[in-house]
């Protein structure tokens, strides 16, 4: 059983996932933060724009949470790993959709491209390559682990850039001076 594991090409990525996991669920407390923050702001934001922009951030966190504890678990085939991440994938790009549909539809604030880019189309991009590294990984295992850690990296990323994004933004936003700033930009 022993050198089963150590034969594994998942036992080389162990400390990595730990790390990334780690990380994944650090930033969903920190995330909590940022929503009291925004409950204690003078802009209160709309269910429908913490549906766009700060409930996807959370969705992000835990799913680099879920894929490392799928990596992390003593799975005897890579199919079964595949099929799991894969679903995740899938979850993800549907989910990345339901996102993208709710910041078009949100009236509260206006989105720019930085904004379609974070919260739409880099989520999307992530789990895709989610997706097919799934579909390809019990074939080719050392490659698709690297897309697959890229993928969770990515992702923490993302949700660190959008609860930043959206800390400045409400910080910002309601002050005056700010709001004259970005109108002469």
């Amino acid at each position: 059983m022993i050198e089963e594991a150590a034969r594994s090409p998942l036992a080389s990525w162990e400390s990595f996932y730990v790390v990334v996991g780690s990380s994944g669920a650090a930033l969903t407390g920190l995330q909590f933060v940022n929503i009291a923050i925004i409950a204690e702001s003078r802009r209160r934001s709309t269910v429908r724009e913490i549906s766009a922009f700060g409930t996807p951030t959370i969705v992000h966190f835990c799913g680099v949470l879920l894929m490392s504890a799928l990596i992390s678990a003593p799975w005897h085939q890579l199919t079964k790993l595949a099929f799991a991440l894969g679903a995740c994938g899938v979850a993800g790009v549907i989910y990345g959709l339901i996102t993208l549909r709710r910041a078009r539809q949100q009236t509260g604030y206006r989105p720019v491209f930085e904004d379609w880019l974070w919260h739409a189309a880099l989520p999307i991009l992530a789990y895709t390559v989610l997706v097919i590294s799934a579909v390809f990984l019990p074939g080719h295992p050392h490659r698709m682990l690297f897309a697959i850690g890229a993928v969770a990296l990515l992702l923490l990323f993302i949700g660190i850039h959008n609860a930043w994004d959206a800390v400045t933004y409400i910080t910002l936003g309601d002050f005056p001076e700010s709001k004259k700033a970005s109108k002469k930009r």
